[in-house]
């Protein structure tokens, strides 16, 4: 499968950063969408710098119409990355038998970012590859979905983060035996703890904290084996 053109959410920051930086090359476009003007624009001069043709888009997933503006307005693409996510966790109880709890508008806003900035990304992808012509492979693209293994454990201290990405993975995973009919490969990128600004604040331990650069590598290695669900994304713990 072609991968000339590829569209990546969250490209401000973290993971969606290192992606772009790692897929930017001679003959590829890439269209990188983030919250921050400034720091997307840091990411498209290193990937211009690589060899890339470079589109932005200052926009906030949670945004509905904005976001399929955007996806729709490529005209075509060989691959999404929804990378774009924000985290959150509980706060100290407020008494001697209160338990710790995540305010509410955290839990409405990482819901709004984790799970419905992930559909407002991938369905209208879905909706655009669907009127792609099929290439010689028989396939018309690939969109692939930022998850974690928090999504898996459902660690007490992340609840509503916790929810969001286990949302994404299934979602990702259900839907993709579908799409694959239609010619497009839906994956989910399960991951443990990366060493990105996402974490920074993280005062409890983190075991098998990943380095970004290798975690893009291995996520790029399963999505060229066309992987469905890619797991655990993360260092080995050493004791």
């Amino acid at each position: 499968m072609k991968h000339d053109n590829i569209l990546i959410t969250g490209a401000s920051s973290g993971l969606g950063r290192a992606l772009a930086q790692t897929l930017a090359r001679p003959g590829r476009t890439l269209w990188l969408g983030g919250r921050n003007t400034a720091r997307l624009e840091e990411t498209a001069r290193s990937c211009v710098g690589r060899g890339a043709a470079i589109h932005l888009k200052t926009c906030d997933v949670t945004d509905h119409a904005a976001m399929a503006d955007w996806v729709h307005g490529t005209n075509g693409l060989d691959m999404v990355l929804a990378c774009a996510g924000i985290t959150g966790g509980t706060r100290k109880p407020q008494g001697p038998d209160a338990p710790p709890t995540e305010p509410e508008a955290q839990i409405r806003r990482i819901f709004a970012t984790d799970l419905t900035g992930v559909l407002n990304t991938v369905l209208p992808a879905l909706e655009l590859m669907q009127s792609q012509p099929r290439a010689a492979d028989g396939m018309r693209g690939r969109i692939c979905a930022i998850s974690s293994v928090a999504g898996l454990v459902s660690f007490p201290g992340t609840p509503s983060y916790s929810a969001a990405k286990a949302a994404v993975d299934r979602f990702m995973v259900a839907t993709g035996g579908n799409a694959k009919k239609a010619g497009i490969l839906l994956s989910s990128v399960v991951c443990g703890f990366l060493d990105t600004p996402m974490v920074v604040g993280n005062t409890f331990r983190m075991p098998g904290l990943t380095q970004t650069p290798n975690a893009c590598r291995r996520i790029l290695r399963g999505l060229a084996r066309n992987e469905l669900s890619l797991i655990h994304i993360s260092e080995p713990t050493r004791h």
